[in-house]
């Protein structure tokens, strides 16, 4: 296993960028969010914005300016309502400005407390949970690696390291204290203030300040041992499930079995099952009635469909299952559930959570010293109602 590998050449080379180490982490953060002046007007809220963009394959789609596809948003995680776990084509760099929350990468749940940074390449299934009273507030950057990669030079595709090692072992969380996410905070302020690109000289000054933030990111990892046969096999491993997604997008009124999602792919069904959970951190199963339950809470706050033909669209023939497995995944009945969105007052702190929950002795174990120490166990809320519980 690669690991992350600390050497006094690579301190010193650290030290001499800049990276400082405080041993007075909350009030420097405090102090420099106070400095970098955020927005406090121009936050979205999480869920609404991204929720609707993710597809069947679990992929969510950024609406990108096609000409500079890179953008800084603010946006609100609370804990009214979660994001499914979804991958995309771009990569993302995420910066806690207020709160705490815990970064669900596959079958990992990270600490991520304020001040800290997080990155994310484009293979691994990932979710932001809120673990604080109050909404987390995050500033975001989303980017198409073409936009570095493509511009001509023959080191581009260096700036991109970080995120194409991204092992099961990678440290996605950057602390605070290593000083390198207040850094990359300013630069990601510097490329919002030239959003929309739309001058020569506007796109040149963004491509530069992203190249900085990259170098930052590069610096930081510059001691750990991943390799870039991660990525290409996890590309390999999401290719290998694509007709099994683009079957699920176009078929979600049908139930599918275990072994029919294994022929869809050509693998035996206990191959498929491995690779299944090892590509998403999630078996099939749940993965699919998380899906179809996602579905239906679609056509609830959008339509004024019966309970009995939303059912049916997402390929329960049996209202009461329906309803049984609503509850137990969302927290609540479809009629609730219709009721409360409508009127804008999901605030049961029970409910909605799409996708499965580790144990709360995982959670809790993983604010120990230890920044990456992976849970040990699931908990999914639907492991008790599938048929084909298979694990």
């Amino acid at each position: 296993m690669a690991n992350l590998k600390k050497s006094s050449k690579s301190n010193i080379d650290l030290a001499a960028r800049g990276v400082a180490v405080t041993q007075h982490s909350s009030s420097r953060r405090a102090g420099l969010q106070q400095r970098m002046k955020l927005p406090k007007t121009s936050y979205r809220d999480h869920f609404d914005l991204v929720e609707p963009q993710i597809n069947a394959e679990g992929v969510h789609i950024w609406p990108f300016d096609v000409p500079c596809p890179v953008d800084v948003l603010f946006l609100t995680v609370d804990d009214r309502h979660r994001v499914r776990m979804n991958r995309h084509g771009y990569f993302e760099v995420l910066y806690l400005c207020s709160g705490s929350a815990n970064c669900h990468i596959q079958d990992r749940l990270l600490p991520f407390n304020e001040g800290d940074l997080v990155i994310i390449g484009s293979t691994l299934y990932h979710r932001i949970e809120c673990q604080s009273s109050s909404p987390v507030t995050l500033a975001a950057l989303f980017f198409e690696p073409d936009l570095v990669r493509c511009d001509g030079a023959s080191d581009s595709a260096e700036y991109l390291t970080p995120f194409l090692l991204q092992d099961a072992d990678f440290p996605h969380v950057i602390p605070a204290e290593t000083g390198v996410p207040r850094q990359v905070l300013d630069l990601m302020l510097r490329i919002r203030s030239e959003l929309p690109a739309s001058s020569t000289r506007g796109r040149l000054s963004l491509k530069t300040y992203l190249k900085m933030l990259l170098i930052q990111l590069v610096n930081h990892y510059a001691p750990y041992a991943g390799t870039v046969e991660t990525f290409q096999r996890q590309q390999h491993n999401l290719e290998r499930l694509r007709p099994l997604f683009r079957y699920l997008g176009e078929n979600c009124g049908d139930s599918i079995q275990v072994r029919e999602a294994a022929r869809t792919c050509g693998m035996s069904e206990s191959h498929f099952m491995s690779l299944f959970k090892r590509v998403t951190g999630l078996s099939f199963v749940t993965y699919f009635n998380h899906f179809r339950i996602e579905r239906a809470q679609a056509l609830l706050a959008k339509t004024e469909e019966s309970m009995a033909s939303i059912s049916q669209q997402v390929g329960f023939c049996d209202q009461s299952y329906f309803g049984t497995v609503f509850r137990r995944i969302v927290g609540m009945t479809p009629a609730t559930y219709r009721r409360r969105i409508r009127n804008n007052s999901l605030t049961d702190q029970r409910q909605p959570y799409h996708m499965p929950r580790l144990h709360a002795e995982s959670a809790g174990s993983l604010n120990s010293s230890r920044p990456n120490a992976r849970p040990s166990a699931w908990s999914p809320v639907s492991a008790s109602y599938s048929p084909e519980r298979r694990r």
